[in-house]
């Protein structure tokens, strides 16, 4: 699966970055120092760094930096601890950590390189710093409008109903045709650890069962996780979802002008099922100079064509 990448290299450099409000981000970077800066901005959000994500990435070439977002990974505090505070992680929290980790490594100016959750907030940032981004490359886009977190939490029912009713029953009956991320959030803030650890489960079961759909797809990419990461991981995605990533609806398509400049590649899977394929559409319409590369043989999870694609995108960028 990953013969298209290059070998495993371990981290040249580590540390955790005092962010504020009881907050250390864990980093990590790859490469030579003197190299091309790039950014892995992960997906979730909560789901932490991976392994895999330096490979895509020629070490000869680039400088990267991975870390773990606010309350994930290897950041502390953990999310799966109900005494950490979530007000303090949100999306403007998350912006201003990856600004604080570019000033304290030194980067001027770095490639941004993520997918799903990560292109939402990779946007946001280089909508707000574009003088800091040399380039993007996004897997799997989203720009966190209300219509994307309803279709996945709602609307894709249609196509998997028995999983979704499950889904949705867990929440309280009067809930039901509400806000299910909110729903969701409340539980995962309920004092019982029974009622928190349920509620995960069927998260992570219902997003199990949309990934297992596509071409490639794997049947527990969620649940498969250890109980501590789930926790957090799902925690942290009601929280955002429940306040729409704290975004004005619509604003990172609206804004997408302020892109011009930044060069981009947009890889998306024509059989995303958790993010359809018409928001990177719709993306590439508005963005100046970010092209578009339609996967058919990949959903959400990816597939040899759709690393071998990213590999080339990165590849092309290294050498500018």
């Amino acid at each position: 699966m990953t013969d298209v990448l290059y070998p495993p290299t371990d981290p040249t450099t580590h540390g955790m970055l005092d962010v504020g409000d009881g907050n250390h981000v864990y980093w990590e970077s790859y490469g030579k120092p003197d190299a091309k800066p790039a950014l892995y901005v992960h997906g979730g959000p909560g789901w932490g760094a991976t392994p895999i994500t330096p490979r895509y990435f020629d070490p000869d070439r680039y400088r990267l930096v991975v870390f773990d977002q606010r309350g994930c990974g290897r950041s502390t505090p953990h999310a799966s601890d109900p005494a950490t505070d979530m007000r303090h992680n949100t999306t403007e929290h998350l912006l201003a950590d990856m600004e604080r980790l570019r000033e304290h490594l030194g980067v001027e100016r770095w490639l941004l390189f993520g997918g799903s959750w990560g292109s939402t907030l990779m946007l946001a940032y280089a909508q707000r710093h574009p003088h800091r981004v040399t380039a993007l490359v996004i897997v799997g886009v989203t720009t966190g409008r209300h219509d994307e977190i309803d279709w996945l939490y709602r609307g894709a029912g249609r196509f998997l109903p028995e999983e979704w009713e499950r889904f949705r029953d867990v929440v309280p009956a009067d809930e039901r045709d509400g806000d299910l991320t909110a729903a969701y959030a409340r539980l995962l803030e309920d004092p019982d650890p029974a009622v928190r650890v349920r509620a995960t489960d069927a998260w992570c079961a219902w997003e199990d069962a949309i990934l297992a759909t596509e071409p490639h797809g794997v049947p527990d990419a969620f649940s498969s996780r250890s109980l501590r990461d789930r926790l957090a991981l799902v925690r942290i995605c009601a929280h955002y979802f429940s306040h729409d990533a704290w975004l004005a609806d619509g604003v990172l398509l609206a804004e997408a002008g302020r892109l011009a400049g930044i060069p981009g590649v947009l890889i998306h899977g024509r059989h995303d099922l958790s993010s359809p394929l018409h928001t990177a559409w719709e993306l590439a319409r508005r963005w100046p100079g970010a092209e578009l590369a339609v996967i058919d043989d990949s959903g959400h999870v990816g597939s040899d064509t759709t690393r071998a694609r990213i590999r080339t995108a990165l590849d092309t960028f290294a050498q500018g």
